[in-house]
């Protein structure tokens, strides 16, 4: 993946990325006052696009943002042509920041919108093969995760902190549960049945955690949505992340916890990897 998009799209401009800026007043800028959605395109269609689209929706209602995403499909079509990939996998970021505004903490009135959105090439492998290590930190994150803003410090600093210990995630703790990692939903399996934290409040509620929720249902996999309390990470058999470009990540290893010597997958996680392959391949043929 390039560190930079050729082209930008910026407030009904598509613009080379050196040349797409913002005002300072911003309140994206200023107050992280902005809603994001990432979605990737297999085969020339976005992989459960009304989903994510919706949820952005659904987002940008919860903070009080009027913005209209039936308008939006026209523009992502011209960015990925100006882009040249309108015929190629892709990865695409959206923001909508309330708008331009002077800086005072409660929300503007009669205040347009910004939008942005950038495509850069990326190609999903089959089945993420990787075998990953995580550690747990504390989750300080506030209290409403559900909402997927831009104000990211949290997960950010969580994410440094995995980096820094030579692991590709944090898992959150809150009060003495597991809710989810700084960037993946989180699975774990014990005795054949799948677990995964609710979805409220203090977590995000993602697209490939509501696929992996419904592959379990069609494969005859019990699933129960109860939070891990942290003492029994170690105890169950196998565990597993979930996210867009993560897909589904098996897990080596938590902390100095082994769930396997070896470059191994779960049962459980691969019977799972296998189907959302094979979704991938029925939605995108």
């Amino acid at each position: 993946m390039s560190n930079y998009p050729t082209k930008v799209f910026l407030n009904d401009k598509i613009l080379d990325y050196q040349d797409a800026k913002i005002s300072v007043f911003d309140r994206g800028f200023l107050f992280g006052d902005s809603i994001y959605e990432v979605m990737v395109q297999i085969n020339r269609n976005f992989f459960y696009e009304q989903e994510h689209l919706k949820r952005l929706s659904d987002c940008l209602q919860k903070i009080n943002i009027d913005f209209d995403i039936k308008t939006i499909s026209e523009k992502i079509d011209n960015l990925l042509e100006m882009s040249g990939l309108k015929e190629k996998d892709c990865l695409l970021y959206i923001q909508v920041t309330r708008g331009v505004a002077p800086r005072k903490h409660a929300f503007p009135k009669n205040v347009k919108p910004t939008l942005m959105m950038y495509a850069l090439p990326f190609v999903l492998p089959d089945i993420n093969q990787n075998h990953i290590s995580v550690v747990t930190i504390q989750d300080y994150r506030w209290h409403r995760c559900d909402i997927k803003t831009t104000s990211l410090l949290g997960n950010v600093m969580a994410n440094d902190y995995a980096t820094k210990q030579g692991a590709y995630e944090s898992v959150l703790i809150r009060d003495g549960k597991v809710t989810e990692s700084s960037h993946c939903n989180i699975f774990f399996v014990k005795d054949n049945i799948v677990y995964t934290h609710p979805a409220n409040e203090f977590i995000l509620d993602g697209i490939t955690r509501r696929i992996v929720m419904e592959l379990c249902k069609n494969l005859n996999l019990e699933l129960r949505e109860e939070a891990i309390i942290l003492e029994d990470i170690y105890y169950t058999d196998e565990a597993f992340l979930t996210g867009t470009t993560t897909q589904i990540a098996s897990i080596r290893k938590i902390n100095n916890h082994f769930f396997y010597k070896d470059k191994e997958t779960g049962p459980i996680t691969k019977k799972l990897q296998e189907a959302y392959y094979k979704l991938k391949q029925e939605k995108n043929t």
